[in-house]
């Protein structure tokens, strides 16, 4: 009970002779540096909130403007052309002097100055960034036009950007004409078709785009001109939020650790230093001292916001996502039981070796969960309606909701795994398969599947993570946790007992142990969310396949984009599966705009069908060269389309929810939003390739992560291009389809990458031809 009444700042009673007050002058210490520590980050939010508002400029630009509109003034000369003059009529007498309101007025002048200084700026920059020609230039190729914009853009781009430095400068998604979208659908589905379905078809899609379609593009480019981004918001709340059925294995996705190294064997200490270091990400997040991301022009950094102290709430009609602008702990749960551990004490944040301790007084306190308690997050794997059903009906009010909103309002979820995982032990391949699914679902009552990301930390060291998809999209999350691993591993460090570097304060209180009171109706339906998801977990076919034999390097001197190469050979394997091709989803992303997130890649194109038919019927290697080019050439251009705004899948979507908004009907738009995506890829692309080594320590090489399938009788694939030599995929499909084995598909998918390499690499001359070449050539010299 020491800590508990340490934790009250005072204590009074009431005796005959008046109130006796007692000060904890500890807890009032603790009140004092943490409200201390709030009004710094106010401070450094306001102070970022300014340099990010004036961006391209500084703050000190305008004190240069200032003086210099000064120093005009006093050679007698009016730089303002009679405005100053103007300004001094309309001052209110507070200032007296003429000399003094000449001043003024200067200073007025100049801050107008400086302001349309800033939004001339911005306006240029804007207009720059919307130029995507460099994009679609051939490598090693710039045109003139190109280099004049690249000199211009660093002209107009300020020095030593924040993070949201260049958000106000991101030109807006442009709305592509109905037409044009049309036309690549139509081009899209030809491969897919039979000369009967695409001619209607067209029909369908003729009649819409004379008729329909040019309604609905009006209320969409009205929506372009008002909002931000005309599909973020849309595809958020439909695609996401309104989706009523489980969360785990459809939307979440997850991410691995290290794949050969695991640097300490001690739970406890990789949570210390796991958590840390997401701090220290965190820390630089508010501080906005990470770097914009670069890609010639910035990409947009907005689903940065949401990274923490972020959770799904469940509706029974839509979700909804609250995010809180600050949290000091983290909700651990361990062995069924729910804790609140404080990051933060004195007003400083924990050192790892400190987080170390207060994981291992969890793990070492033998309590026993309270009934109810050990399963209570499958409420979160399960359907959606239930979970908001039982959370207004039994978590709305009490210790229930108590607990709930500390859990909510945790910066992130932390789960402390019993099991030991990773690619280990006679049969390391099965179990980097069963590690892959333990991050994807786990024990479907492990994971708060709700809050924007759970920190997973398994009993020999091993960790990952498990992330809700509705905030924002893989990247995203990709980079915190590509700056954790490294951290943790390179930066932080362990003893050589393997444990947290650091000292440990001793007025650390423990964490607390969250409180329940769950009746058994409760209890009820979390049994019947939890039947939902097991069943939804046990269907799931994970396979896991790191290719060590080639990879980039070596793609890379067949002079082939990687990406499209490795899309090709999806699309080979998925044909040699199937004996067919398939509508594909690549994931591109569209964040060169403002707010933007994905759009889709169609990679299945006539070009790429011709050449795997030609592969398959024997044709010469020349003939599949030139066929494999040209396939590669347009998923490329496809790529480009999608990154720039010239996709077809997020147009369309749009157009199909305008028609439901006015009420409208139209068969095209009907038929193709209820295409079925059988194959659903997405590259992780590593994207802090510096924060790694992969020559001096190779076997620090990160796994990447994945996602369940989109599609009953269809494959997810995740792959990552890890180095120069190393490709690992991530490849899911479900049981109850007798068509798919992600295992057989592995295979599938790695003979066609071997095939494919075989024939784009130059062939070795022979030797016995090139000795007789060269006994020909010495006779002829003699």
């Amino acid at each position: 009970m020491a800590e508990a009444h340490q934790a009250v700042a005072f204590q009074f009673t009431i005796t005959p002779d008046g109130i006796d007050l007692q000060l904890s002058h500890q807890a009032l210490r603790q009140v004092y540096l943490s409200g201390l520590r709030s009004w710094k980050k106010r401070v450094t939010r306001l102070k970022n909130n300014v340099i990010t508002g004036v961006y391209p400029a500084s703050p000190s630009s305008w004190l240069f403007v200032v003086i210099a509109i000064l120093a005009t003034m006093y050679t007698r000369s009016d730089p303002s052309m009679g405005l100053i003059a103007k300004i001094q009529e309309h001052l209110p007498n507070l200032w007296t002097g003429h000399f003094c309101r000449t001043v003024v007025s200067a200073v007025l002048f100049s801050t107008l100055l400086w302001f349309s200084l800033i939004f001339t700026m911005r306006l240029c920059l804007k207009q720059l960034l919307s130029y995507h020609g460099w994009m679609f230039e051939q490598h090693g190729k710039v045109s003139n036009t190109t280099k004049i914009w690249a000199a211009m853009v660093r002209i107009f781009s300020g020095r030593q950007p924040l993070l949201y430095s260049y958000q106000g400068s991101l030109p807006n998604l442009p709305v592509p004409a109905v037409k044009d979208t049309v036309k690549r659908y139509l081009e899209s589905a030809r491969p897919l078709m039979s000369d009967s379905e695409y001619e209607r078809m067209t029909t369908l899609a003729k009649e819409f785009e004379s008729s329909l379609g040019n309604r609905l593009q009006w209320y969409l480019k009205l929506k372009a001109m008002w909002a931000s981004n005309y599909v973020s918001d849309w595809w958020e709340e439909y695609v996401y939020l309104r989706g009523r059925g489980p969360l785990m294995v459809n939307s979440n996705y997850y991410g691995m650790d290290f794949l050969y190294v695991t640097p300490t064997p001690i739970q406890a200490a990789r949570a210390g230093n796991t958590l840390h270091a997401c701090l220290l990400y965190r820390r630089k997040l508010n501080r906005e001292e990470i770097k914009p991301v670069i890609l010639n022009v910035p990409l947009c950094a907005a689903q940065c916001e949401r990274i923490f102290n972020t959770t799904r709430i469940p509706g029974e009609e839509t979700d909804s996502l609250i995010h809180w602008q600050d949290s000091e702990y983290v909700a651990v749960f361990h062995r069924g039981r729910y804790f609140r551990l404080w990051l933060y004490h004195a007003g400083r944040m924990l050192s790892p070796r400190e987080i170390e301790q207060q994981i291992q007084r969890i793990m070492d306190d033998p309590s026993p969960p309270v009934p109810g308690e050990a399963k209570l997050a499958a409420l979160t794997a399960g359907d959606r309606i239930p979970w908001a059903q039982a959370r207004k009906e039994f978590f709305s009010s009490g210790v229930n909701k108590r607990s709930l909103d500390c859990i909510e309002k945790a910066a992130f979820f932390v789960a402390l795994d019993d099991d030991e995982q990773g690619m280990r032990g006679d049969d390391p391949a099965g179990n980097l398969d069963r590690y892959a699914k333990s991050l994807l679902h786990g024990k479907c009552y492990d994971r708060w599947f709700d809050k924007s990301f759970t920190v997973v930390v398994y009993k020999n060291g091993k960790n990952g993570l498990n992330a809700e998809h509705s905030w924002a999209d893989g990247p995203i999350m990709a980079h915190v946790w590509e700056y954790v691993m490294t951290t943790d591993s390179f930066q932080l460090g362990y003893t050589e007992e393997g444990h947290c570097k650091g000292d440990v304060a001793s007025s650390l209180p423990p964490p607390t142990r969250l409180t329940w009171d769950i009746p058994a109706e409760c209890q009820e339906r979390i049994e019947r969310s939890l039947t939902v998801a097991q069943a939804l977990a046990d269907d799931v076919d994970f396979h896991v396949l790191p290719i060590q034999e080639f990879g980039k390097g070596a793609i890379k001197k067949c002079k082939i984009s990687p990406d499209a190469y490795i899309q090709i050979a999806l699309q080979l394997a998925y044909y040699r599966n199937r004996g067919t091709f398939s509508l594909t989803y690549e994931a591109s992303m569209t964040r060169l705009f403002r707010e933007g997130r994905t759009e889709t890649v169609r990679s299945c194109t006539s070009e790429s069908c011709a050449f795997i038919r030609a592969l398959e019927g024997g044709e010469s290697k020349e003939v599949c060269r030139r066929l494999f080019r040209t396939a590669s050439e347009k998923h490329q251009q496809l790529y480009r389309m999608a990154m720039t705004g010239g996709g077809i899948d997020r147009h369309l979507f749009c157009l199909y929810l305008v028609s439901k908004y006015l009420g409208e009907e139209s068969p095209f738009l009907k038929e193709v939003l209820s295409e079925t995506w059988r194959l659903s890829t997405s590259q992780t692309p590593l994207q802090q390739v510096e924060l790694f080594d992969f020559v001096n320590h190779p076997e620090y090489t990160t796994c990447g992560g994945g996602f369940g399938p989109v599609a009953d009788d269809g494959y997810g694939v995740s792959y990552i291009i890890v180095g120069e030599n190393m490709i690992n995929l991530h490849i899911s499909c479900k049981h109850s389809c007798p068509q798919t084995d992600s295992h057989k598909f592995g295979a599938d998918i790695k003979k066609a990458l071997e095939d494919l390499l075989e024939l784009l690499s130059p062939e070795k001359p022979d030797p016995s031809k090139a000795e007789q070449n060269h006994s020909k050539k010495s006779k002829k010299d003699l």
